[in-house]
């Protein structure tokens, strides 16, 4: 479905109707523009807001993104590369585009969702990873025609740097016209692909296509992808954290009184301040 977040209109695969989480994954976001050009950084994108309790990550398609945070880190991420933030107990960031971006304009392209915490991770020293295009570890199919990217965990060898609060496999995928691969994952693990674009056939039984979520619900320990057109997609695989959820926002909790207590955190300045500087 279509969301409106602040005049920005995303693909919103999750939540959707009846289905509120797929644990530990919270919530998904596709945004896909063209901008204009002739924009200030500081006019576009997201400006500072809060996060506790949980890890909002972005995979960055086309385009660059432009972090800043609280902690201090500051950081440009360009396609193919991936943001990772652990929110921990708290921390205030912005998302930008980059600001040759905004000055001359180009396709911009990302995915971000949203990985919950363990209740004894929740208030933990936040932290940001990143990883360039370059840096993500790349597994090809045999045939040549199916490109897997390690962001989080490890798959046929090959591991992420990224440090997940709880056992999590991400992956990106390159799927030509034709290509096919079996992506093996524990079975306990909940499981979700979601498409941007083309046409795949899934577990040889199921044919999807662009802006499609496909949940796998626990029912195999293999996941067989053939592309009938080129396809780029997430697969995201998780282990159940299996704890309450209370979320209010920006912050994603157990209970609604340590909610009331992350919203007091925040007025009281206790996630920091983040002031953004542009040239």
């Amino acid at each position: 479905m279509k969301v409106n977040m602040g005049g920005i209109i995303l693909d919103q695969p999750l939540p959707h109707s009846n289905l509120d989480q797929i644990d530990p994954f919270l919530l998904i976001h596709h945004w896909e523009d063209r901008l204009p050009g002739g924009q200030r950084q500081q006019d576009i994108g997201v400006g500072p807001h809060p996060h506790r309790g949980f890890a909002p990550v972005t995979f960055i398609f086309k385009g660059s993104v432009h972090h800043r945070d609280s902690e201090g880190f500051e950081d440009i991420i360009s396609g193919g590369g991936t943001q990772w933030m652990n929110s921990g107990k708290g921390i205030i960031h912005s998302e930008r585009p980059g600001k040759d971006l905004a000055k001359d304009g180009g396709d911009f392209e990302l995915i971000q969702f949203w990985v919950n915490a363990p209740a004894k991770n929740k208030m933990e020293k936040p932290n940001y990873q990143a990883i360039s295009k370059e840096k993500t570890p790349v597994v090809t199919s045999k045939d040549g025609k199916v490109h897997v990217g390690v962001v989080a965990g490890k798959f046929e060898g090959k591991e992420s740097s990224i440090e997940a609060y709880s056992p999590i496999l991400a992956l990106r995928l390159v799927v030509e016209a034709g290509g096919e691969m079996s992506i093996p994952i524990p079975k306990h693990y909940n499981a979700l692909l979601y498409q941007l674009d083309g046409e795949l056939e899934i577990n040889k039984s199921k044919e999807t296509n662009a802006r499609k979520m496909v949940w796998f619900e626990n029912d195999s320990d293999t996941i067989h992808v053939k592309g009938l057109r080129n396809t780029r997609a997430i697969l995201l695989c998780g282990e159940p954290i299996g704890e309450p959820v209370a979320t209010h926002g920006p912050f994603v909790m157990n209970s609604r009184e340590e909610l009331m207590e992350a919203i007091h955190d925040y007025q009281a300045g206790k996630m920091g301040e983040l002031i953004e500087k542009f040239d």
